[in-house]
């Protein structure tokens, strides 16, 4: 893997709704109005302007991603994603891919140059973490190829499991 790509990746554990970037990602569900984990954390920390915005949307299919202001956070913007529930099929992977293919298209139209991102579907979605994390990674690096813009990514993850295994596989590509 290219050392320039791989410079701009970051790899965190802790709070991500504490996070000064240009945008944090939300692991959110369909409906985008709040749930539990990071989902519920975010909207907890940006206020309820966030879930006003939120019910303007009309939800958000597996896949795709929405964009709304951070309010009360320290991202401007918060990026909301929906991942799939993992239940051991190709169409995971193609779903968890487009998670962060989308979210990075939308951050470039907002003109975002730094970005958090949780460990999307990990949690209470079932998402294998090495699984996980090699699609986010690889999904990452090779968007950065093509667009010049994002400056950096950050994965912020929730348990110094999910950092190890962030921090062996970037390794492994020679970071």
């Amino acid at each position: 893997m290219d050392k320039k790509i791989l410079a701009k990746l970051e790899i965190m554990q802790g709070d991500i709704t504490k996070l000064a970037v240009d945008a944090i990602v939300n692991a959110a569900n369909s409906s985008l109005l709040g749930g539990g984990g990071v989902d519920g954390a975010i909207h907890r920390a940006a206020g309820p302007e966030l879930l006003a915005e939120c019910r303007t949307l009309g939800g958000c299919p597996t896949g795709e991603a929405r964009i709304t202001r951070g309010y009360n956070l320290a991202a401007r913007h918060v990026v909301h994603t929906v991942g799939p529930v993992y239940r051991g099929n190709p169409q995971d992977k193609t779903l968890l891919t487009a998670c962060y293919q989308n979210s990075l298209k939308l951050a470039v139209e907002y003109k975002v140059a730094s970005i958090a991102f949780p460990a999307i579907s990990c949690g209470v979605y079932g998402y294998p973490i090495a699984e996980a994390c090699r699609i986010a990674v690889d999904t990452t690096c090779n968007f950065l190829q093509i667009s010049k813009t994002m400056e950096k990514v950050i994965f912020m993850l929730f348990s110094a499991g999910d950092l190890k295994v962030y921090h062996e596989y970037i390794r492994s590509l020679g970071g």
